[in-house]
């Protein structure tokens, strides 16, 4: 029960002293750390903390005031020291107080097995690796390790703060590159607060990728979860209840109250999906657009996501730029005329990649670009020698416009991309009772309507269903992907299959629970696993099933951008087989009709069309009309629908070469001249060879009881029969299924991926170091020379700084070991030796016997090691700001030259750098040390002697 004036420490940041409780709210309660100059809110129910109680023989300083503690009493909750004669309330308490109880453990003999002590010393270094690591918050991410998915969250993650704009073509994974900047800001503390916003049909997909890939725990708002909220009737603003929130664009329309709510609360970071449908003009906005223009106004950080070609519309595009930067992008008509200016500057870029001469009138465009550059005029002399072509390249990427704000790949850049192939199963319509066509027909309107209707369903004299079981035949070895519109269809296909077919069938619809969809879905992926997977369009949301290549179209959606999310689930990076496309339809049918326009109008069989949502906006009426025209027979079918796909051909064609004369090829090369594009690329394959790492986590989990069975594949069960601790997370609901090696984590969605920064490891670690678990130590080494006996101190360096400058980056909480004899002499070099290491779990010493030497001892080694420490300190913090200066003088330099001939590069985000760097050059100085562990080492004969 936390109670104002009561102090606590973070467990989470012990380096921030002691805290004062100031405020309990509701389910909340704010912790000031007066010397740390730091207020924090926290969660009751799962707040880092552990109460500052000191006991009788501890030291207790406040006031001026510092005694032996002899009796603590309690009034009001309250404790209240007495020693000496004195007496100090807890609240009177100094924030720097000796909290390390090691050395009195050691002395009064109560130690720890030696080898919990050297798990403690390598959670220690290896929770200050991890945290320094570029990729710190990732590690643990289910994601794939696609460079330029890297590369773009690798940047925008630095940007201070983000406001970017994800434009990559449909598949290249924009979903996954802005979770991964979330997921980095959070982790680093840049962020704290963060709104997802998202239309209505996003919403599970968002909730289920952020958990499952990112494992972070967002909460979805409706209107049922703000009057909750409001119940408690304390006058809090609902969305200020979590920290992490989606939201839906329709649920905030239809209550303007929560909308006006949403804009009051405060956040850190904002990411908009489909933020091509904010609909803006010069002249008026769209209620969507108004709402994140709103947010965007006073959110730090914004993330915008889009597939929308800019050439598809480029006032759409300056309305989503002038949402990150409104100073910079606050003309329609200057944008326009820029963006020409950066088209032709990208044709000459594409001729200079090429190797090819420049045409005169290009050549004099650039002399008027690089006017006043003497070096670039000269390197104009010979365009297509490799070193002057480079460096005019580099120039253009440093002059383009929206290069910093939008991020754009693109699959053919990309490459790796398997082939797709449609094949046909085209049914004689002669075998279809009338009753047939009408069930048919049916389905089809039921299909095209959101959200479909509940219909009547009977698969079983269904010809598609009989041709499904010949191809499953026909590919014995092979597995299967099926999506349909709905849950009613797979519940109906399972039970026309069961008594046609006898091959293993898995189940996914979102009548199923999130667990259950996991469990099937793995037995999907297993090799003897279910060879069929009967999936709702839910299916097609995020799933990665590349370990499979072959796609049932059971029936198709209306929507292509929904057909190429279906597509997608196969159609990855990394996928070894072409995909097949099987298209199963009743000749002349409305789904053939709806078929033929995907395959001969849109041609998104084969390939990802850039324009399906505006062809659907065009021609969706008059298609969805003539299919229902040709399935019941209507005369003059055939020539309208010829008509309508020729029209919708031609206007692909007419859109596909728009995209391709104006496409950008700048932009896309803007990120390679980012000082950090290659740096969490870096950072993972370091951490990806690491040969400990794994070995530790399982040492770690042992140490509260939690055992690893092997289930083979490269599973492990963590089996939690004998927890000692229910804080321990992750272990609510018993066992835990999970893995080490990141391939296997992307085909079996329900393994976590375990590394330092996932929440159970994180918790796990924070939990050990934060309690007296091997902190006190006491071993016998026989390789030492007679009469020796040493003190290993291990020392917390710790800075105390605002969380949003991510100071950990250059020094996180560092371990610094000092071994001291008896003569007070430091013992740098020294090492247990092997046999001492192997030997010491059966030596089964009663150091309580010896406590009047260590007594004697300890104190004097102690205030040695201390000493020595402090100067090793110096030397990290002198590194650490060493460090800092570079890396920000660097990126402020790149800034300042980029703004000499850039005009996107504000002074905002100069200040930000500048302002960075100061405080940081303050509080890295600030650094002090904290007493964390030790042990006492001595020779074979020592204790003999004593």
């Amino acid at each position: 029960m936390f109670v104002p004036g009561q102090r606590w420490i973070s467990t989470a940041e012990p380096e921030l002293g002691l805290g004062t409780v100031l405020r309990v709210e509701g389910r909340g309660v704010q912790v000031l750390f007066a010397k740390a100059g730091v207020l924090r809110p926290y969660a009751m129910d799962s707040a880092p903390l552990v109460r500052a109680e000191f006991r009788a023989g501890q030291r207790v300083a406040g006031k001026g005031l510092a005694f032996l503690v002899e009796r603590v009493e309690i009034k009001d909750d309250l404790l209240i020291y007495r020693g000496e004669g004195r007496e100090l309330h807890e609240g009177q308490l100094d924030d720097e107080q000796s909290v390390s109880q090691a050395d009195d453990r050691l002395v009064g003999g109560r130690t720890d097995p030696v080898a919990q002590f050297d798990l403690r010393i390598e959670g220690l270094q290896r929770r200050a690796e991890a945290r320094r690591s570029p990729a710190w918050g990732l590690g643990a991410a289910r994601i794939g390790l696609v460079p330029h998915q890297l590369r773009v969250a690798g940047i925008a993650s630095t940007r201070r703060p983000p406001r970017v704009l994800l434009a990559d073509e449909v598949g290249l994974g924009k979903t996954i590159e802005a979770g991964m900047i979330l997921a980095r800001q959070l982790a680093t503390g840049r962020a704290q607060r963060a709104l997802v916003l998202l239309p209505d049909t996003l919403m599970y997909q968002w909730f289920v990728e952020l958990l499952r890939r990112f494992n972070l725990s967002f909460a979805i708002y409706d209107e049922e979860r703000c009057e909750a909220v409001e119940q408690s009737g304390d006058g809090r603003n609902p969305f200020e209840d979590e920290q992490l929130v989606i939201a839906d664009f329709g649920f905030l329309e239809q209550h303007p109250k929560r909308a006006e709510q949403l804009l009051q609360a405060p956040w850190d970071l904002l990411v908009v999906d489909e933020a091509h449908h904010l609909a803006w003009t010069p002249e008026a906005a769209s209620p969507r657009y108004t709402l994140v223009e709103g947010l965007a106004a006073v959110t730090p950080g914004v993330i915008l996501l889009t597939a929308t070609p800019e050439q598809l519309g480029r006032s759409g595009h300056f309305a989503r730029l002038r949402l990150l930067d409104p100073q910079r992008y606050h003309d329609l008509n200057s944008y326009l005329a820029e963006s020409e200016t950066f088209q032709n500057l990208s044709k000459i870029a594409d001729r200079l990649l090429d190797g090819k001469p420049l045409e005169e009138s290009q050549l004099a465009t650039l002399h008027v670009a690089f006017a006043g550059d003497e070096s670039l005029q000269a390197r104009l002399a010979d365009t297509t020698k490799p070193d002057n072509a480079r460096e005019l390249i580099a120039a253009l990427i440093d002059r383009h416009g929206t290069g910093r704000a939008m991020f754009r790949n693109r699959r053919a850049g990309i490459g790796g991309f398997p082939q797709r192939v449609p094949v046909w199963h085209v049914l004689d319509a002669g075998v279809l009772s009338d009753d047939g066509r009408q069930a048919l027909l049916a389905e089809f309107h039921a299909d095209i309507q959101q959200p479909a209707p509940a219909l009547e369903l009977d698969y079983s004299a269904d010809p598609r269903l009989d041709a499904l079981v010949t191809l499953l035949d026909a590919h014995p070895q092979d597995k299967f992907l099926l999506i349909c519109r709905s849950q009613a269809k797979v519940l109906a296909l399972e039970e026309a299959l069961r008594t046609k077919s006898g091959v293993g069938v898995a189940r996914f619809h979102e009548g199923l629970g999130i667990v259950q969809r996991d469990r099937n879905a793995a037995y999907f992926a297993q090799p003897d696993g279910a060879r069929l997977l009967l999936c709702s369009e839910i299916g097609s949301e995020g799933r990665n099933f590349q370990f499979a290549h072959r796609l049932v179209l059971w029936d198709l959606p209306l929507d292509p951008d929904l057909l190429e999310q279906r597509i997608g689930r196969l159609d990855r990076i990394g996928q070894k087989h072409d995909i097949s496309i099987h298209i199963l339809a009743v000749a002349d049918s409305a789904q053939h009709v709806l078929a033929r326009w995907y395959d001969e109008g849109v041609d998104a069989f084969r390939l990802s069309p850039a324009d399906g949502r505006e062809l659907l906006r065009r021609y969706g009426d008059p298609l969805a009309r003539l299919a229902d025209q040709h399935a019941r027979g209507d005369d003059n079918r055939d020539q309208e629908l010829d008509v309508l796909l020729a029209e919708t051909r031609g206007s692909h064609e007419e859109m596909a070469e728009l995209i391709r004369a104006g496409r950008d090829h700048l932009l896309e090369l803007a990120a390679s001249r980012d000082l950090h594009a290659d740096e969490l690329q870096q950072a993972f394959a370091r951490e990806e060879s690491d040969p400990g790492r794994d070995t530790f986590v399982q040492h770690l989990l042992e140490q509260f009881g939690i055992h690893a069975e092997e289930l083979g594949s490269r599973v492990l069960l963590l089996d939690p029969q004998y927890l000692s601790t229910d804080a321990l997370p992750g272990f609510a609901e018993g066992p835990v299924s999970v893995t080490f090696a990141r391939d296997v984590a992307l085909a079996r969605e329900d393994l976590p991926l375990l590394r330092l920064d996932h929440p159970m490891i994180a918790g796990a670690l924070d939990l050990a170091l934060s309690g007296e678990q091997g902190n006190a130590a006491f071993m016998v080494d026989d390789a030492l020379p007679p009469r020796t006996a040493l003190l290993q101190s291990v020392y917390l360096l710790e800075c105390v700084a605002d969380r949003k400058l991510d100071a950990e980056r250059f020094l996180p909480s560092l371990p610094i070991v000092v071994t001291i004899d008896t003569k007070l002499a430091e013992r740098a070099d020294f090492q247990p030796s092997d046999i001492a290491l192997r030997k010491a779990a059966d030596r089964n010493i009663e150091v309580a016997r010896y406590r009047k030497f260590l007594a004697k001892l300890v104190p004097p080694m102690l205030e040695k090691a201390e000493a020595a420490a402090a100067l090793r300190a110096q030397t990290h913090i002198a590194d650490a700001i060493a460090q800092a200066t570079d890396t920000l003088d660097a990126d402020l330099s790149r800034l300042l030259a980029l703004r000499a001939v850039n005009p996107s590069i504000s002074d905002a985000e100069i200040t930000a750098v500048t302002d960075e760097r100061t405080a940081l050059l303050a509080a890295l100085p600030q650094s002090r040390l904290r007493l964390d562990a030790v042990r006492f080492v001595v020779s074979a004969d020592f204790l003999a002697l004593r």
